[in-house]
This record gives structure tokens, sequence and C-alpha cells, in this order.
């Protein structure tokens, strides 16, 4: 139901620090409102409405237009002949470095093979051998047996995008499609009670909005576009991160930003979002090499170009300092025009818009941002530290990719924690009773159920131009390499950043008008002062954050989360745990499955 809107309700308000935005003109209620469409997004969608519940998608663009359709390797489980979940879990437990929480992996790796098969009944159609039937499986870095399922050749995000975007319809699950979540409302107890939104659109649901809703599901994926060049796509703009931080709840491990070792090289200028030449490639046999043809990986590891992600990216700078070139060479011209057509044909088809042919050439590739190993920390059943909020997808932090994801996890530990949402809401609805958690005063029935979000203070909205600024100090200042002396710079600009529009306001009483692009902005410069901040104080080399002022890892010190908290006055709190196991929850039923 969706209806006009007066005042707001005190009873549901958003944080002090919440995004300067009208007050919402029009409010629906849901039991659990998603906010985002990708595997994690819709898995949690499809199974809560399969239970009974009212479920309300929120989807920053169209449904199918999020970082799932973008992924190309594939979706790792142990479903090969001679696979265990142990050797996965083996695998990505080194991938990450000695900060992957093991109960979490153990999960994503058991539960796994299951949650692809029921992700197959849902009508996704991976590979499969002409004569057996069965699914065909590759390798990707980090890997020690071939796991990876693929779609399409490398369309596997596309195709799993399809299959529950299809399922989603067919369910009738209510949708908003191009909105921008803006901020959590929040109860008189302090447990979430749905989101403020603006609807990029017109009709009844245009501009700022409200969905109630007694549980709320961030699954917004990443925040790639903080870096001026990225496989993400353009809404990645770290939304969820920053909603979560405002609202009260604890981030980690935001400094571990995992760059791809092999992005299509486009250039010195090339910006935002870059083609990606998936793992798959390399795990099928393609080489890295030099411009002399040599394969520099050869003796960096025993896996050589199939080792994690950020010994490859890492292997691969370190042969560009010393060639002094801006790229290195992804060699498969042995593949020959049949396998890469059929083996991968959005990543020829994409070479060759860029005038680049892989069949009769070396690829130019470099390492740009990919994937964020951290985020709003979460419990095993995706609980956040703030009640009624969950988290799962890229947004999350759930423990599994440590310091470094290991390739292909991504999808799966978007699906599995997904459903360990959807059963946890569950479980907590029924304990409640038929009708869930109670709702908050003046939150049912013909009541006005909107809450404000203009309670913002002192903090002010950042031009749209501050983007690019952003995008220019955190590719600079906290890269691939980084340093204590480029960090500190890094920090002191963005700063200056937001002094500066807070000086505006405080002399004429002026900030950027809001709207789409400023809250985006604003949202990324709140996300780049907490991996700033993060990496400032990890001083190490772990997983993919390479500091070259300290390049040892050092368990003794460092083996263990960073956690962040936004204080009301804005100011950020970090706080090292005591081992590199996370606290306990703090949300309701923690004591069911609590971490160690």
């Amino acid at each position: 139901m969706t209806r006009p809107t007066g005042r707001p309700s005190a009873d549901a308000a958003a944080p002090a620090t919440a995004l300067r935005a009208p007050a919402p003109g029009w409010a629906t209620e849901a039991d659990v409102v998603v906010v985002g469409s990708g595997v994690a997004g819709l898995t949690v969608a499809l199974r809560r409405a399969a239970a009974g519940a009212k479920v309300t998608v929120v989807t920053k663009a169209r449904l199918d237009d999020g970082s799932t359709r973008w992924a190309q390797g594939g979706i790792a489980a142990a479903l090969g002949e001679g696979d265990t979940p142990g050797q996965h879990l083996d695998d990505t437990l080194v991938a990450g470095a000695g900060l992957c929480d093991e109960q979490a992996v153990r999960a994503l790796v058991t539960e796994g093979p299951d949650a692809v098969r029921r992700l197959i009944a849902t009508g996704a159609r991976f590979d499969a051998d002409d004569a057996t039937g069965e699914i065909l499986l590759t390798r990707e870095g980090g890997h020690h047996r071939r796991r990876i399922a693929h779609a399409g050749g490398d369309a596997t995000g596309a195709e799993i995008s399809r299959a529950l975007v299809e399922a989603v319809r067919a369910a009738g699950i209510e949708t908003v499609e191009n909105a921008l979540v803006l901020d959590l409302l929040k109860d008189g107890s302090g447990r979430a009670a749905g989101v403020t939104l603006h609807v990029m659109g017109e009709g009844q649901r245009d501009g700022v909005g409200a969905v109630l809703a007694d549980t709320v599901v961030l699954a917004t994926g990443g925040m790639g576009q903080i870096y001026s060049a990225t496989t993400n796509p353009a809404v990645s703009t770290g939304d969820g991160v920053a909603l979560a931080l405002r609202a009260g709840a604890e981030v980690s491990d935001l400094e571990f930003v995992q760059f791809h070792p092999t992005v299509l090289w486009l250039g010195p200028e090339a910006e935002g979002q870059q083609p990606l030449v998936s793992e798959a490639v390399r795990g099928e046999g393609a080489h890295l090499v030099d411009a002399d043809g040599v394969r520099f990986m050869r003796g960096q590891h025993e896996l050589a170009e199939l080792a994690p992600r950020d010994i490859v990216a890492k292997g691969i700078m370190r042969r560009m300092r010393e060639r002094g070139a801006e790229h290195m060479y992804l060699d498969a011209r042995h593949f020959g025009a049949e396998m890469w057509e059929r083996r991968f044909p959005t990543i020829l088809a994409a070479c060759r818009a860029n005038g680049i042919d892989p069949v009769t050439e070396p690829i130019p590739v470099a390492p740009a941002a990919h994937y964020a190993s951290g985020g709003v920390r979460t419990d095993l059943r995706g609980r956040t530290t703030v009640r009624g909020l969950y988290a799962c997808g890229e947004v999350a932090c759930t423990g599994v990719h440590g310091a470094n994801r290991l390739a292909s996890n991504s999808l799966l530990e978007g699906l599995v924690f997904a459903e360990r949402i959807a059963e946890d809401i569950t479980a907590g609805a029924e304990s409640a009773g038929a009708g869930g958690p109670e709702r908050p005063a003046g939150q049912t029935g013909s009541s006005a159920p909107a809450a404000s979000p203009a309670a913002s203070g002192d903090v002010p909205l950042l031009a749209s131009e501050a983007r690019y600024e952003i995008q220019h100090i955190m590719t600079h200042g906290a890269g691939v390499l980084r340093s204590a002396e480029s960090l500190a710079r890094a920090a002191d600009r963005l700063e200056r950043v937001q002094d500066d529009a807070v000086a505006q306001l405080r002399r004429d009483g002026k900030t950027a008008e809001p709207g789409v692009e400023t809250w985006e902005a604003t949202n990324l410069h709140l996300v780049a002062r907490v991996l700033v901040a993060a990496a400032l104080r990890r001083e190490e080399t772990r997983g993919c954050h390479w500091r070259e002022d300290r390049p040892e890892r050092d368990d003794a010190a460092w083996r263990r989360h960073l956690l962040v908290t936004l204080r009301p006055d804005g100011a950020l709190d970090v706080r090292a745990t005591d081992s590199e196991a996370f606290p306990p929850s703090t949300t309701p039923r923690a004591e069911t499955e609590s971490r160690p």
C-alpha cells in the first residue's frame, strides 16, 4: 500500500547524521525490505516471499543492473568428483591470509553445493557436458581443484541474474526500481523500522519516500566507484556501507580492497568501469607476460598465474615498476578462435570493441579496483550490530573473505548467507507469532508511517564534482600500493573536502542541493574516509592491503580485525579486535550461533 503523507511520525526516526533530503512524500509497508537486486538480495526476497512474507525489493537501477550480472568467472563450490568442502575451505583460508572466520568459511563451503543446486532449481542454467549433462567446471586463482561452475562461457552473472529476476517477477514480489536508498529508519527502541529512499521517475512513487518494514536487508553491492578505474558498475558507490555507518552499525576490514590483476588496459586516462578479463582465462591456461614475452609469475608462487589475486596483482605491479611499463600482457593466443568464441565470447567482444584481438595478439592488462572484502560486520546469520538490520553480499563483512577474497567465492557467499538470513528472519517471525515483531506505534493501519531524515546537523552534502576529486585522491593515495605518507596525504585531502563544505554551510547556510549525484558523492566520501583510516591504522602488508613502508605480514600485532563506527559528531571510531575472531554480535538471538 502506498499513500501520501504530511509531517513524518516521530515513532520512526532517521539518525542524526542522516543525508540531507526532503521529507518523505509517500510511504509503503512490508514485512521485509531488501535493498539491492543481485544474487544476495533476490535470494533473500524469494525465500522470504515463499515463507509468506510481504517483501519489497528496492534497487538503484533496473532489477538486473547490479554487480551480479557483470560476474564473468563463475561460482565456486565443491561439485566435482574428488573435490570436497574441506579442500575448498583450505583454499579459502590460504587466500584470506589469516583473517578468515573459519566458522563462516565452513558454512560457506559445506552449504554451498546444495545452495547452487537450489539456484539451478530456480532456473539458472550452467554450462554442461553435452554427453553426460554434468556441469563443466574450471579453475581460477587460488583454487587447487576445478570447482568453478560457469554459464554462457563467461556470462555467469548475467545468467544467474536472469534466473533470479524471472523468479522474482513470477512470484509477484513488489519491486521499486531506479531508487537510491538514503537512510535507515529506527523505532523508539533503536531497532530498524524501514528505509527512506529517492525514486528517480514519475508517477505515484516519485521523489523521496519511505518503506516501513520490521526487517531491513542490505544487499547493495560494492564501493568500487571510490577509485578512478574499477570493474564495478556506476551504481557501486558504497551506499549500503554509508547508510549502515550513519545508522550506528559497525563496519570492518574496509582496507582490504581487492584489485583484480587482469583488467583490460585502455590507457592512462581511462576512468570509470573498465572491462574485466576474467581469472577463468588464466584458469584455462593463459599466461601473464611482459613486453618481451617473459612469464614473470613463474617462481613467485607455486600456482604461478593462478596464485591468489593479491599475489598476482603485486607481481604485475612489481614487473611494471621494474620495466617502467604502464601494463603487462595476458597471452592466450594458443586458445585459438574457436575456444575464444565458445568459452569467452563476452571478453572477446570487449577486447575487439577496443581494438584488440586476443586470438592474434596478447591482451594489455593492469590491476583495477574490483571487490571489497570488508563491509558491514555481520554474524553467521547475517545480523549486523543494529537490531533488525541484516547485510549480505559485497556490502557485508561475514568473515569469509578475510584479507583477500578467493576467486568466485563472492556469488557463493551472497547465495549461502542470503539463505541463512531468510532462515533467521523466518525463525524470528515464528517466535514472535504470525505477525512478526511488533511494529512501533504509529506504523500500523491507517497512520502516516514516515520519518524525516532532515535532522542532519552540520553534515553538508558534497557537490557532485567532489566524486571525481575523491576518486583521484583514493587512486593515488590508497590504491594497490600504499604507504603511511600516501595515506596521510589522502586523509588530509579528504578532510579538506569535508571542511570546505562545512565552512560554506556555516558561513552562508548553503550546501549542495539534495539529489542523486550529491548523495552519491557524500556516500563515497564517508566510505573513503573509513578505508583510509583503517589502512593507516593497519601497519603491515596482508592480503590485498599492501603497505610499501610496512612490507611484511605481522601476525603478532595485526592478525585481528579493525572495527569502525561513526560517532554522532561525524568522527570515526577505529578499534582493533583482540584476535582474528570477531566479537559476538549484539543482535537478538546471537546466543544461538555466536562467534568464538
